[in-house]
């Protein structure tokens, strides 16, 4: 990451924290600051049916949901793990998987420095263990044939071959396919997460 000690490399958030983008601190991360951010940023660059957009907050929402669904077993913690999956999108924006080919490792790894600091800030571990990461990959790519479908127009056979084709019947997660107004995306984020961060214990500041 070359010349950067040199530029700014922090943002300014309402909270008033300043987070630094390539060194990341828990302290600096605030549930708030992502809620707000995530529910303002489109998933699949704003291309999807309906008269508001369809943010990241929202699909945060169903990957949990859906991870629920594939890993019953699953403990509260994993489960707010999965609806933070992609907490460093309130920083870095959402950008689509061709675009993050292109950039290359930089990004990724901005990403999970975001990530690990987001963890270590809600009493998760800074790398989820393997298996569980797994099954909310499995969940990510779910609710990414369902949005593909139902909003953003991928023919089924197309979306089957990009994301496989979930074992879940779309009427069971119908409802979390509705874009809403940022507000609204906003207050059900954080809803969800005070009910599962409550049972995660508090291992960082």
């Amino acid at each position: 990451m070359r010349g950067v000690k040199d530029k700014r490399a922090w943002q300014r958030m309402l909270s008033g924290r300043r987070l630094d983008l390539i060194d990341p601190s828990p302290l600096d991360i605030e549930i708030a600051d992502i809620a707000h951010g995530l529910a303002r940023v489109a998933r699949w660059n704003g291309q999807t049916h309906g008269p508001e957009i369809f943010s990241v907050a929202q699909h945060s929402l169903l990957v949990e949901v859906l991870f629920g669904a594939l890993a019953p077993q699953c403990a509260k913690p994993a489960r707010l793990a999965a609806l933070l999956h992609d907490a460093p999108e309130y920083v870095i924006g959402d950008m689509i998987s061709p675009f993050k080919a292109v950039i290359g490792a930089d990004y990724k790894r901005i990403e999970l420095r975001l990530q690990a600091a987001t963890h270590l800030r809600f009493g998760l571990p800074a790398q989820i263990p393997a298996d569980i990461a797994a099954q909310i990959k499995s969940a990510d790519r779910a609710a990414a044939y369902f949005e593909a479908t139902k909003l953003a127009g991928f023919a089924i056979g197309e979306a089957q071959k990009l994301f496989g084709a979930p074992k879940i019947a779309p009427r069971a997660i119908a409802d979390y396919l509705q874009p809403m107004r940022p507000g609204e995306a906003q207050d059900l984020f954080l809803r969800r997460f005070a009910e599962l961060f409550d049972a995660t214990p508090a291992t960082a500041p």
